[in-house]
């Protein structure tokens, strides 16, 4: 082998080194300095702890309502949106930037309103707090 050749396969082998320090090395740090299971003052309980080592109140299966999901579509899509209107701002000052522009731009903002306007409608915005018998 010539030497750009041998040059080469020692970076490819210290890169491949890194990227497996990297993906090992943090899994590695935790083994060595997190506690073992018995010290843990739980250890001879059956119920297991949530993340921050709390005992965990009720079952953990519990319904979550749906306006959950919906509040995430909706900042979602105007997040997105809102995205699509950063270039519109740098183009603003742009001398071509002529009505039909400035139109499309207020179109395109109606339509984000008539989708406030529908999901309002839709009683999205309305938070009713659920109650669920106790056991």
């Amino acid at each position: 082998m010539d030497a750009i050749t041998q040059t080469n396969i020692l970076y490819i082998a210290l890169f491949m080194l890194g990227g497996l320090g990297f993906g090992l090395g943090p899994i590695l740090v935790v083994k060595l300095l997190s506690p073992s299971s018995h010290t843990r003052e739980s250890a001879g309980k059956s119920t297991q702890l949530i993340e921050c080592g709390m005992e965990p109140i009720g079952k953990a299966w519990i319904r979550f309502g749906i306006v959950y999901y919906l509040y995430a579509l909706i900042f979602l899509a105007f997040d997105v949106d809102v995205l699509f209107l950063f270039p519109v701002a740098l183009a603003y000052n742009d001398p071509s930037f002529g009505y039909e522009d400035f139109i499309e731009i207020v179109l395109f903002v109606a339509i984000l309103a008539l989708a406030v306007v529908y999901a309002w409608r839709k009683g999205v915005f309305t938070w009713t707090e659920k109650t669920f018998p106790r056991r």
